[in-house]
Parts: structure tokens; C-alpha cells; sequence
């Protein structure tokens, strides 16, 4: 059994005791069908945000919404701490996706169901479960000592699920209210629940729809068949040659801007992947990405460039024999420091009009959209107190890592807010994260719990 220290089981003896009025909260916030990128659910993520606000003033919090075309922001602070105590302001969102294919859900997507110690629900784990347990922490601090140890400010948006467009919007004009000396972004991971690890950035992300079009409508096959270029043949012509044997990606230039991990941080970040626990949990071989790299490196270290659908014709039962008019495709790169978003855009985008068979019209519909790349600092005093928070909880020292994924505002959020950044979150990657019988463990959401009211006690002692 692991040894805690003593703060952590005075902090665990106020969850339990609250834990009850905790688990009703957390099931009433899943219960809102706050699905930020489908119109029809505009209402609900509308009340999801009036729900969230209303906890918030109930914990003495100071809330307001940031309003503008899109879902609301909500922007909370309490500053009872005083002028001489830091600030820290806590990232997350209350926005989810969608819950397709419902079929393949064993309950309700939006009643949350408790099963074998895990809370099953669209949004359990990303990110109501994490924003909950940041929030229940911060009420049950003030319920019992009448105020936080330091100055909290929170930022809670409802559209990360879609491009984040109105905070983005936000963040040029709210620099004064974000500003804080420590951001906390609170949507992230452990490698191991009993062993937890402190990531220390992830990847950028840039995304393009490319439209081939050939004709003005779709066409006979038997009688256009050998004298038009299908689009769905150029199409997967011109897919082929972005990636080459090694799975190296051919745009060129893209490499160009790279830089390599500073060997100070990748001796923190443990390589424990098993290529068979991959292969039995996901039902996939990790055998994609660059050959000269390991799966470590290949899930964090590096770029892609990935498809992520396609469409063109007929793929119905049955069968229609037409050559399409249009093909498309939807590509989307993950960038390391220190590429560019919108230079790999432009670099990709042109290398495919360059290969692209002639007589044919290739067209990327839309502005450039993504986010850069991220890494914190291992040596900073936030990551540090973290990293003392993760040990008092877990009895041992926590590793690093660096996270594959990418929340394409936060470059923009750690420029505003100005201070000091540290990444966390207790999710792990078999959360079902975006599918079906998504969930979140009550143990990990103690453990959340458990994290913040200690950070804000580290951060606060003089």
C-alpha cells in the first residue's frame, strides 16, 4: 500500500467526507449534452456553462461570461489570498464531443453510470471529470479554511472539442484579467495511476481538406471510363507520395525547422511502451511513422502527417458504377517545436498541387487552422511543486513525458497569462477519449482532487 503523506491524508479525509455532494455534482455537470461542434446542441452547452458558473459563485468565486460568436467562456476568480500571495489560473474546458456511433455504447452517453469504481459518460474523463475535480478541490478548500492559500483564477471554455475560435478571440483582448504567475492546464495524463508522470509539452497541429475536382458531375463509368482522370485514382496517387518506404514524409522542407529533445528532458521520460500491451489493448500493430524510430519517440518526438478521411463516389451497398466528380481528402500534420503551423500548411499544400496530375482542380477550402507546438520547463518552480505533489500522493518520484496530442490555444493562453506553466491531468489513454463508453476512475478523480488542494498549498508557503 502506498505511503501518503500526512497532507495528503489530511486533504483525503475532506474528500471523503465531501465525496458524496462531489459525485452528485460531477453526474449532474455529465448529464448536460454540451457537445460544442453540432448546432443542435447550442441550448445545451448554453445551460452547461449557466450550470458551471451558478457551482462556481456558490464557491465564492467572481464569475462572468466572455461572450461572442460561439459558445461562451467562463472566466471565474477568486482573489481573497491577497496582493502578497501568487496566482495561479487553472485550463480546462466543459465543450465534448460527439457520441457517434451511439450503437456501440453499453449506457447512455449522458447518464452517467458508476461500474466496477469507473464513472462511464461522454465527457467522465475529458474534460468534465478533470475540470470537477479542479473545482470540487477548490470548494472544499473554502468551505473549510474560508479561503485558498493563494490567489485561483479559472478559465473553463466551451469550444476545445472545435478550435477554441472565441477564447483564441478572447485572449488578445483579456490579457489583464489572465494574467497570473502560474497557468495550470488540467487536460492531460499519468502513464501509470500508482507511478503518475508530469508531461512536459506536446505537439502542434496544423489540418487542410483537399478537394480534387474532375468534372461537373459525377460520370457513366462504362461510358467516360479511360478518357477522364477519376479524382479517386488522383487521389490516392497523390496520398502515396507524401510518405515514402521508410514512412518518412517527402514534403519538402518539412523537417527543416525540427529540433531535438534536450537530453536533460529525455532523461526524465521513461520509455516503458510494449509494443504487445499496444497491440492487445488497441487491437493495432505500432508499426506506422518512421522506421528509424521507436515508439517512444515516433508518439511524442516527432512529426506526422496523417489522413484522417477520405471521400469520392459510391460506397453504399450495392454498387454504382460513376466515375465522381469530386474526390476529397482530410489531412492533419502534428508538428514539433520548432515548426510553424501555417508554413507546413503552406509547404504541404503546395508540394500536393505540384504532384497533382494535370487537368484536374485542387483546391484546400478554408484558412489555415491549428496550433504550435509546447514545452514547459522541467527546472520551474510550478513543475517542481507538481512534481513534490505527485511523490506525497504516490510515495515515488514521478516520471516526465511528452504528450502526442495537441490543444492548439494554449501556446496562445501561456503567452497571455504570462506566468510560469505546468502540464497535468489524471486521464490515461485507454479512457476512451472521443469514443464510445468513455470513462474516468473515482480512484484517479481523487487523486486529481488531492493534486490541486496540495499544489495550491506548495505554491502558497511563503
Amino acid at each position: 500500500m502506498t505511503q501518503q503523506s500526512p497532507d495528503i491524508e489530511r486533504l483525503g479525509a475532506l474528500y471523503e467526507e465531501a465525496t458524496d455532494q462531489i459525485q452528485k455534482d460531477y453526474f449532474n455537470f455529465l448529464r448536460f449534452k454540451s457537445i460544442s461542434s453540432e448546432v443542435e446542441y447550442k441550448s445545451e452547452v448554453l445551460d452547461c456553462a449557466k450550470w458551471l458558473k451558478n457551482y462556481l459563485e456558490e464557491a465564492q468565486f467572481k464569475v462572468e461570461f466572455w461572450e461572442g460568436n460561439g459558445h461562451p467562456v467562463v472566466f471565474g476568480e477568486n482573489l481573497d489570498a491577497g496582493p502578497d500571495k501568487p496566482t495561479i489560473l487553472f485550463y480546462g474546458h466543459y465543450d465534448v464531443q460527439p457520441v457517434d456511433p451511439l450503437n456501440l455504447w453499453e449506457s447512455p452517453p449522458f447518464e452517467p453510470v458508476l461500474k466496477d469504481g469507473n464513472v462511464y459518460a461522454r465527457g467522465a474523463q475529458d474534460n468534465k471529470g478533470q475540470a470537477m475535480y479542479v473545482i470540487s478541490a477548490l470548494k472544499t478548500l473554502i468551505q473549510n479554511n474560508g479561503k485558498l492559500p493563494v490567489n485561483v483564477k479559472l478559465c473553463i471554455e466551451g469550444e476545445e472539442e472545435c478550435g477554441s475560435f472565441l477564447l483564441q478571440e478572447k485572449l488578445k483582448l483579456k490579457k489583464a484579467e489572465l494574467k497570473a504567475d502560474y497557468l495550470a492546464v488540467v487536460d492531460l495524463f499519468v502513464a501509470s495511476e500508482d507511478h503518475p508522470t508530469i508531461p512536459l509539452g506536446f505537439r502542434g497541429i496544423t489540418t487542410m481538406t483537399m478537394e480534387i475536382t474532375g468534372s461537373n458531375t459525377d460520370l457513366h463509368s462504362g461510358s467516360h471510363g479511360g478518357i477522364v482522370y477519376n479524382p479517386n485514382h488522383a487521389l490516392v496517387e497523390i496520398l502515396a507520395k507524401l510518405r515514402g518506404d521508410s514512412g518518412k514524409i517527402t514534403v519538402p522542407g518539412f523537417y527543416e525547422d525540427v529540433t531535438k529533445v534536450d537530453e536533460a528532458i529525455r532523461s526524465k521520460m521513461p520509455d516503458d511502451t510494449n509494443p504487445e500491451n499496444y497491440e492487445q489493448i488497441f487491437g493495432a500493430k505500432p508499426i506506422g511513422g518512421e522506421k528509424a524510430y521507436n515508439m517512444l519517440e515516433s508518439a511524442s518526438m516527432r512529426p506526422t502527417l496523417e489522413i484522417n478521411g477520405l471521400a469520392g463516389g459510391y460506397a453504399g451497398d450495392g454498387f454504382k458504377t460513376v466515375i465522381p466528380a469530386k474526390a476529397l481528402a482530410k489531412i492533419s500534420c502534428r508538428l514539433v517545436p520548432d515548426q510553424d503551423p501555417d508554413k507546413i500548411w503552406k509547404q504541404v499544400t503546395d508540394y500536393i498541387k505540384k504532384i497533382a496530375p494535370e487537368g484536374l482542380s485542387i483546391d484546400f477550402p478554408g484558412h489555415p487552422e491549428g496550433g504550435k507546438p509546447f514545452r514547459s520547463d522541467h527546472n520551474s518552480f510550478i513543475v517542481k511543486s507538481l512534481a513534490r505533489v505527485y511523490q506525497e500522493i504516490a510515495g515515488v518520484e514521478p516520471g516526465y513525458f511528452l504528450e502526442g496530442g495537441s490543444i492548439p490555444v494554449i501556446s496562445n493562453l501561456v503567452e497571455a497569462v504570462g506566468g510560469e506553466t505546468v502540464l497535468m491531468g489524471w486521464g490515461m489513454i485507454d479512457d476512451n477519449m472521443h469514443a464510445p463508453n468513455e470513462l474516468f476512475g473515482m480512484r484517479r478523480f481523487k487523486k486529481g482532487f488531492l493534486s490541486i488542494a496540495r499544489l495550491l498549498e506548495v505554491i502558497g508557503q511563503d
